[in-house]
C-alpha cells in the first residue's frame, strides 16, 4: 500500500510542526514580552559581603552578575540565599516573585538567587529571560536531572503535581554548592510584601532542619490513605511527635543539617514505598510530612498565606486567613496570571498584578 509511507511522513511533519510551534511560543513568551524591573539598592545599614575562599562545586552555570563576585556572594553567610525552580510555564510567576522580593528587601543587593531548571528545559532561554528583566541580579542556574526522580513519582490527584521539577526541592542540598549553608525555598506562585531578611532570620533551634508555618488544626489524617493508617508499622512513624501540616512552598532550610542527616534519602525511601503500596495521594508533599512533620521550627503564619489558588480541582476564589500578611501564596489550581488573562480574576489577584512584568501591547512604558 504505497499511501502508507506518505501518510506516516505527513504525521511526522505535523508532529514536528507542533513541537516547533510550541518551542517558538515558549521562546516568545519567555524572552520578548517581559519588562525590565527597576533596580533596588541596599540601605546604609546593610552588612557588606566579605571575601570567601570557598571553591564552587556542583553543576551550576555562571552567575547573572559580575563573574568577579563568584566566590564572594555564592558562599557568603551574610548573603540572603533564595532557591526557586524555573520553567517556561511558570516564568511569569517567577518574575513577579523575584520583583516582590527585591522591592520589599532592606538589602536587595545582598540577595543571591539559586534557580533550578530541568535538564529538558531551555536553559539559555530561561537564563536570558531572568537577565533581561533583572540585569543586575546575582543568580546561578542549576540543572536538575528528571531521571533522578521520575522513576519514584506516583500519579497524584492532579497531573501538574507529577512534574519531576516539583520534587527538586528535595535535592537542593545536592544541587547547591556545599558552602551554601542556609537557603529560603520559595514557590513561583507567590509574592512577598515584607522583608525576606525577617524570614531568613527564623531561628531553627538546636536540631530543626527546616522552618515553615505549621497548621496543626488541619486534618492531618487526610494526607494519607486508609492503607497507611491501618498499618501499625507505617502509622507508628508519627509516634512521639505532634505532626502538623506545613506547606513546602515556603521553607527556610539548614542545608548543612539536611546533608548530615541525609534527608533526601529518607524522602526517597517513602517514595519507593509509595510505588509498592499507595499510602498518599498528593504529589511531593506527603514524603516531606512523613519525614519532618512535628520536627520543624515554626514560622508565623503571616509568611505563608497559602491556598489562594483554591483547591486542586476547581481553583475557586479564597479569602485571606485572619491576621497580618507578609507573603501571599497562590497554591492550588488557580494561578493569578491565568485568571487575569481569562478576565475572571479573583479579588485577591489584584494584589499580585502590580508585580506582573508582562509587556502588554498597550503598555505605555518602553
Amino acid at each position: 500500500m504505497p499511501e502508507q509511507p506518505s501518510l506516516l511522513l505527513l504525521l511526522l511533519l505535523l508532529l514536528l510542526s507542533s513541537v516547533l510551534s510550541s518551542t517558538a511560543a515558549a521562546a516568545t513568551i519567555a524572552t520578548r514580552r517581559f519588562k525590565e524591573a527597576p533596580q533596588f539598592y541596599n540601605s546604609p545599614e546593610c552588612p557588606s559581603i566579605s571575601e570567601s575562599s570557598h571553591e564552587i562545586e556542583g553543576e551550576a552555570e555562571k552567575p547573572g552578575a559580575d563573574d568577579d563576585d563568584d566566590g564572594i556572594f555564592i558562599c557568603s553567610d551574610t548573603a540572603v540565599h533564595v532557591a526557586m525552580t524555573l520553567d517556561t510555564a511558570y516564568i511569569r510567576g517567577s518574575l513577579a516573585a523575584i520583583f516582590s522580593i527585591l522591592q520589599h528587601s532592606s538589602c536587595p543587593q545582598n540577595a543571591v538567587f539559586h534557580f533550578v531548571a530541568s535538564t529538558s528545559a531551555d536553559g539559555p532561554l530561561l537564563r536570558s529571560t531572568i537577565s533581561a528583566s533583572f540585569p543586575y541580579l546575582r543568580f546561578w542556574l542549576y540543572r536538575f536531572q528528571d531521571a533522578a526522580v521520575s522513576g519514584l513519582i506516583s500519579t497524584s490527584i492532579r497531573s501538574a503535581l507529577d512534574c519531576p521539577l516539583n520534587y527538586a526541592r528535595s535535592y537542593l542540598a545536592d544541587l547547591l554548592p556545599p558552602c551554601v549553608r542556609k537557603v529560603v525555598y520559595l514557590d513561583s506562585d507567590l509574592i512577598l510584601v515584607d522583608d525576606i531578611a525577617k524570614l531568613v532570620s527564623t531561628p531553627l533551634g538546636d536540631s530543626a532542619v527546616l522552618a515553615a508555618p505549621e497548621y496543626c488544626n488541619a486534618n492531618f489524617t487526610a494526607y494519607f490513605t486508609p492503607t497507611f493508617w491501618s498499618n501499625p508499622s507505617l502509622s507508628s512513624t508519627f509516634a512521639g511527635r505532634r505532626p502538623c501540616y506545613f506547606n513546602t512552598g515556603v521553607m527556610v532550610i539548614d542545608l548543612d543539617r539536611w546533608r548530615r542527616g541525609d534527608y533526601t534519602k529518607k524522602i526517597e525511601e517513602w517514595m519507593e514505598l509509595q510505588k509498592r503500596m499507595r499510602i498518599y495521594e498528593l504529589g511531593s508533599l506527603p514524603p516531606f510530612l512523613l519525614v519532618l512533620a512535628g520536627r520543624i521550627a515554626a514560622v508565623d503564619h503571616r509568611w505563608n498565606q497559602h491556598g489562594l489558588g483554591g483547591d486542586n480541582f476547581r481553583g475557586l476564589c479564597r479569602d485571606l486567613h485572619p491576621g497580618p500578611v507578609s507573603l501571599l501564596h497562590w497554591s492550588g489550581k488557580g494561578k493569578p496570571w491565568a485568571r487575569l488573562d481569562a478576565n475572571r480574576p479573583c479579588p485577591l489577584d489584584a494584589l499580585w498584578a502590580p508585580y506582573d512584568l508582562l509587556q502588554t501591547p498597550f503598555s505605555l512604558d518602553s
